[in-house]
């Protein structure tokens, strides 16, 4: 009996451990989040999304306001269409300006709005952006949002995280950015990329046809061989 109750405890204790897990993965999960498609390296350009999730189960979604970084201005900032959806990018004079590639920016966009579409509850809905050029001096750059419903509900994700401090109700997206990429600016090292690996297929398809060429080369020599030790096999049968 002792054993029975033992296996009740830990199966009790493993499903309120489990449904623990789950409900904190689906908190964490809920958050207004933004993530690069690949890297987001300092210097370079970059593509981001934003995720909004719906968190509500009787309201939908209907607008999405992004404050950009005032401290890290970015000069160029570039919606991709979505679906359903009107964005607008709004820019703002800029205090000091910004030399970009050898030209001068007295602007910068200062917050992009999503509107006119919904997100229906239990669904999310993804956001890009094409930003640059990133800044050097620093190893991240925290949006500001706020998310919009349409029973008027905003919930205003605009909480920066603290090191070594819980995470806080609503954070405020928050990019991670990597380590300039070596060589230059994302925008020329792309091409080279592309170039090395089609350079790097175009080799390997020589390889490949050099190697094709080879074995049927030794599979003929076989043939052949084989084909004069059977007319010499033969001759010698017919002559005794």
């Amino acid at each position: 009996m002792n054993a029975a109750r033992s296996r009740t405890r830990l199966a009790v204790v493993t499903s309120v451990a489990a449904g623990s897990v789950l409900l904190l993965s689906g908190t964490a999960f809920a958050h207004v989040t933004v993530q690069p498609e690949g890297a987001a390296a300092k210097g370079g350009y970059a593509v981001v999304d934003f995720k909004v999730p719906n968190e509500r189960d009787s309201a939908k979604t209907v607008k999405l306001e992004v404050n950009f970084p005032a401290d890290h201005p970015l000069a160029s900032v570039m919606p991709q269409p979505v679906p359903g959806w009107t964005v607008q990018v709004t820019k703002s004079p800029l205090p000091k300006p910004l030399t970009v590639h050898g030209k001068q920016i007295n602007e910068a966009v200062t917050k992009v709005t999503w509107s006119g579409g919904t997100i229906e509850p239990g669904q999310f809905q993804k956001f890009p952006l094409s930003i640059g050029s990133l800044p050097s001096d620093t190893d991240q750059l925290v949006f500001k949002a706020l998310q919009t419903y349409d029973n008027n509900e905003v919930v205003r994700w605009i909480d920066e995280a603290k090191k070594g401090a819980p995470e806080p109700a609503n954070p405020a997206p928050t990019l991670t950015l990597t380590a300039a990429a070596a060589g230059g600016d994302d925008d020329d090292a792309a091409p080279a990329a592309a170039s090395a690996t089609g350079t790097k297929t175009e080799a390997s398809a020589s390889s490949d046809t050099d190697t094709t060429a080879r074995i049927l080369g030794v599979v003929g020599i076989v043939v052949g061989i084989a084909g004069v030790a059977f007319g010499v096999f033969a001759g010698r049968r017919r002559s005794a």
